[in-house]
């Protein structure tokens, strides 16, 4: 027999079906009707031999693992893809070339070699950093594991037995407690006192009330149903198993976490758009000039040694080590900010991001229920704020005034909640308190006006006689308690339940009879506390007659022998988990940023309103559109400012129900238009659902969450941001950062370190291609003309991998310009990281000035040995020949091969000197985009030393015996090297006076055309 939810277990479910909500009704039929569909009993459960054929038949109650891509795989992509490969080309290029020169020649030379070996090392390097430092892809399905309990009590044939979780099946009769965890879905059919914690899968943070009464449509909002994995509170209960394994609502979600992918990161796209465009410039001017010559009658290994040539200098070797180093940097310097960074490439995607979908609980808020508002004498009243981390210090308002008194008589004594350790020591908020969050907010309330330890002398002094605990059906709680001569009775609840068992009320010290203004008023209240999103609770006593009711007095709880009506009313005192400190500003900063923040959440769409309020999501007085409930009249597709409920506004609500019936233009419609928006009650596939829509609309999206509900969206995500002391092990596992201290206003940071990377990157990158110009232009001068090599491949590789390095990565602590947090987020499509105006800067402007110093010193140094340089021009063949010992300079001197090699070693020495000295002009002018260099300081004292370094290190292989030998370069003249410095100054200058036509023109040609 196949029952409707018992298909084969291996049957894959489609991503379109997982994300669309789960549809069941085993909640909501009559409980015969759902026993005879799984053919059990609510007593007896099924037999075993029953189980086992249907264990057969389903697959064990667990998690189906996805599938993995091996390490070795990983580790390959890492080594060899992206950049890595134009790399690997060019070693195995070079390594060919001394091959065929062993074969051709009797005395090779061993540059090609090195350049190989170098290559390889370099790459390979990288590219084990970067497989170590890729977290991506941690096992998501191993934190799911360990969520599942691993045995449970069953009823199989009216025997209870213990057996593993695994093995349940549809239909068995299930019996848990306080304590364990539900082994799957079930179906309530006995429940005592029965709470469990939801909030892992719904981010409801309160105990859920579970029973046998069916209550909502929604299974995760329903009171009948008690799903796989959330923990039981306290009570117990009994139920039929109705899913199983991946068909359970947290299996559902785990198989909706292991498909989505976010796919690349916005700065891995730029890498690809950027070695795109490179592998197009270096292949094609090398095949060009090896064409050329060939055309020119070059030997084919000569041909070979141009095109190899070309494209080690225009492949910058060093980009791969810059661009890790200075992520690592960065992900090091957020993780001292509390935001540790899973993903390197998530450090600059959070600088991208436009739009930040953040959950409530936990991350806008406390995640600590705070009393905020009082009712009495009939007035609302401010109260007393907790601070979070330290003692309360400023003045207690209302101590003194009679009704208050007695208000917080019986809020101190009515409740259960009670300190686990007198630990006066530690803030009072960071205290902990046993209790549901209600009774922990009012007893931590209590003991702040009171002080440290009053609460519990005061409980001590009124011992309690009995007790009736607060449950759902009286929706209040009642005690009994000594004070003085006399019994006291207090009682707190539901305020419209409360009211109801009043019959008078104290006001500024009388006692008097409830009237219809009284009423009145007390409904007023307490819809506006309401309306605030705030939890409000109602408080009444009574003073018990001593003759009636004398001190040894048996007051029974089963049989009510004292008075619940005709009571005293006192007041209100309404509560809310309330926003973090920081986080109103940090939110200003983030719009201030052009980024729009969005709350997501599972909770009430009053209490999610008036959050947002709080934090400025939604501006304090704008109008808002509320679509919380269902309207038959709205059109299917609905458009901003038409027809419909999407009114011209800037702000919306959106409850989850109405989100699941609405039609993609209608959502689309949503993100796009509004600016402030609100989304409630949201399941875990709406919540992915609400991040593509965004993604749909060119949006780089950001996600923050704590629970496994959040794991969805926060995979999908551009860059999913989990909470690191609240959050679950999945939500940290699906997402690429982690907030250590759970704080929104930790984002602002991360932004801004992200935007900082971006343009540190840009700056990098301008920096490294701007030295490929005077690489090129001596490979293109031996081509063309035929001048004698004026620079090796190894002297470029020393510049790419040595003298370039340091400086480069020295970007990663440059400080930020001034307008950083002022601008809009980048436009992914046109704001690259390497664009048009950035490469004809680096290459047509820097780039040519440096090659301009590079022939400037060669021909200097040339003449003053005595070759001018029309002597030079076409003498590549004869300069280069072995058997030529007697040729001829400008001045009849003659020339060994021997001879010549050593001045084209000096040669090579000076331009790559050269080079040096102008990247150090080149390394203040790429310091800052916008900024004077007076403005942006001379901060950063790694880019300083790295001057030092670089001299240092050309100095050392310059003029280092057999070092220099082994790269080919000789020392160099000073009065030639001296050449240099005014091509440096001109640099510094130039660039100087184009930032100053930038700011002083923001949309005039310079600016249009340099900056990049």
């Amino acid at each position: 027999m196949v029952f409707g939810f018992c298909k084969k277990k291996k049957a894959d479910k489609s991503l379109d079906d997982l994300k669309k909500d789960i549809v069941i009704d085993d909640h909501s039929i009559p409980l015969e009707e759902l026993l005879s569909r799984y053919l059990t009993s609510a007593t007896q459960g099924i037999s075993d031999d029953e189980a086992s054929s249907r264990l057969k038949r389903d697959g064990p109650n667990a998690l189906t693992p996805p599938v993995t891509t091996p390490v070795w795989m990983k580790l390959v992509k890492s080594v060899f893809g992206g950049f890595n490969f134009l790399l690997w080309c060019a070693a195995v290029a070079s390594f060919a070339g001394y091959m065929m020169e062993i074969s051709s020649t009797d005395e090779p030379s061993k540059d090609n070699l090195y350049m190989s070996i170098i290559l390889a090392c370099v790459v390979t390097l990288t590219g084990c950093f970067d497989f170590y430092q890729d977290r991506k892809s941690g096992n998501v399905m191993d934190s799911f594991a360990n969520m599942i309990p691993p045995k449970t009590l069953v009823v199989r044939g009216g025997h209870t037995k213990e057996i593993e979780v695994k093995e349940l099946v549809v239909g068995d009769l299930v019996r848990f407690r306080g304590g364990d965890k539900v082994p799957a879905d079930i179906r309530v059919t006995l429940a005592r006192g029965l709470k469990v914690d939801n909030s892992s899968l719904t981010g409801e943070s309160d105990p859920q009330t579970r029973n046998c009464v069916f209550t909502s449509k929604n299974p995760l909002e329903t009171k009948n149903l008690c799903l796989f994995s959330t923990s039981v509170l306290e009570g117990s209960g009994e139920g039929i198993v109705v899913l199983t394994g991946d068909r359970t609502v947290v299996g559902r979600i785990a198989a909706l976490t292991t498909q989505v992918e976010s796919g690349p990161t916005p700065l891995a796209k730029e890498i690809g758009h950027f070695i795109k465009v490179i592998s197009v410039v270096a292949f094609s001017v090398g095949i060009a000039f090896f064409v050329l010559a060939i055309v020119y009658d070059y030997e084919i290994l000569k041909a070979i040694v141009f095109f190899m040539g070309i494209v080690v200098a225009n492949v910058p070797e060093g980009i791969v080590p810059t661009v890790t180093v200075s992520l690592t940097l960065t992900a090091v310097k957020m993780r001292k900010k509390y935001c540790l960074v899973k993903n390197l490439e998530a450090v600059e995607t959070l600088g991208s991001t436009s739009t930040i979908c953040s959950d409530k609980t936990g991350t806008l808020t406390q995640n600590r229920m705070t009393v905020t508002h009082l009712w009495y004498n009939g007035k609302i009243l401010d109260a007393e704020l907790l601070p979070p981390n330290e003692a309360f210090t400023d003045k207690k308002r209302y101590v003194g005034d009679p009704t208050y008194e007695k208000l917080l008589r019986c809020a101190t004594l009515c409740s259960r909640a009670h300190f686990r350790n007198p630990e006066y020591n530690v803030p009072l908020a960071k205290r902990i308190v046993s209790g549901d969050a209600s009774e922990v907010a009012i007893m931590r309330y209590c003991e702040m006006i009171r002080g440290d330890g009053k609460v519990d002398e005061y409980r001590k002094e009124r011992l309690k006689h009995t007790e009736i605990p607060f449950n759902s059906t009286n929706k209040y709680q009642v005690s009994i308690h000594t004070n003085g001569e006399a019994n006291l009775l207090v009682m707190k609840g539901a305020p419209e339940r409360i009211l109801k068992m009043c019959s008078k009320y104290f006001d500024n010290g009388e006692t008097k009879n409830i009237s219809k203004k009284f009423s009145r008023d007390f409904v007023k209240a307490f819809e506006q506390l309401g309306s605030y999103g705030e939890r409000v609770l109602g408080f009444c006593d009574l003073e018990l007659s001593r003759a009636k009711y004398p001190l040894d007095y048996k007051f029974d709880t089963e049989n009510i022998n004292f008075p619940t009506k005709n009571l005293r009313f006192l007041g209100l005192i309404s509560m809310i988990d309330p926003p973090r400190p920081g986080v109103p500003e940090a939110v200003r900063v983030c719009q201030n940023a052009g980024i729009k923040v969005v709350m997501v959440t599972g909770d009430h769409p009053i209490t999610a309103r008036a959050i947002a309020t709080q934090v400025h999501i939604i501006e304090d007085g704008e109008s808002v559109v509320e679509i919380t409930k269902e309207d038959p009249t709205a059109p299917p597709d609905e458009v901003y400012g038409g027809k419909g409920r999407l009114r011209k506004t800037n702000a919306i609500v959106v409850h989850g129900e109405q989100l699941s019936t609405m039609s993609p233009i209608t959502l689309k419609s949503i993100v796009s238009n509004y600016q402030q928006i609100v989304f409630a009650r949201t399941s875990p596939a709406q919540k992915l659902q609400i991040v593509e829509a965004f993604q749909s609309s060119n949006n780089v999206v950001g996600v923050t969450g704590d629970g496994v509900n959040d794991a969805p969206a926060l995979r999908k995500a551009d860059i999913g941001i989990a909470m690191g002391i609240a959050g679950t092990d999945v939500s940290k596992q699906a997402a690429d950062m982690i907030l250590l201290n759970d704080n929104f206003a930790s984002i602002v940071t991360g932004v801004e370190e992200g935007r900082l990377i971006f343009d540190n990157l840009k700056k990098s990158i301008a920096y490294t291609l701007t030295s490929n110009i005077p690489e090129i232009t001596p490979f293109m001068s031996h081509v063309l003309f035929g001048l004698p090599l004026p620079m090796s491949i190894v002297a470029i590789l020393m510049i790419d991998l040595g003298t370039d390095l340091w400086p480069a990565i020295s970007y990663a602590y440059e400080v930020p310009e001034s307008d950083i947090m002022q601008r809009a987020p980048r436009n992914p499509i046109h704001d690259k990281l390497v664009n048009k105006r950035l490469v004809m800067f680096s290459y047509l402007q820097i780039g040519a000035i440096q090659a301009c110093a590079g022939f400037t010193t060669y021909f200097a140094l040339m003449m003053y040995h005595g070759w001018k340089p029309e002597r030079l021009y076409d003498l590549a063949a004869e300069w280069e020949n072995r058997h030529i010992n007697d040729l001829e300079d400008s001045f009849g001197q003659q020339w060994s091969y021997h001879s010549r090699k050593s001045l084209e070693a000096c040669a090579y020495g000076t331009f790559f000197f050269t080079i040096v000295v102008t990247q150090w002009a080149d390394l203040f002018a790429s310091k800052t985009r916008k900024n004077s260099l007076i403005m942006q300081g001379l901060e950063n004292q790694v880019l300083n030393t790295s001057i030092i370094f670089t001299c240092l290190l050309s100095t050392f292989v310059l003029n280092t015996p057999y070092v220099n030998q082994w790269l080919g370069v000789n020392g160099i003249r000073l009065e030639v090297a001296f050449l240099s410095l005014p091509f440096a100054l001109a640099i510094v200058l130039y660039d100087e006076l184009r930032r100053y036509f930038i700011r002083r023109w923001p949309a005039g040609y310079v600016y249009k055309e340099t900056y990049y």
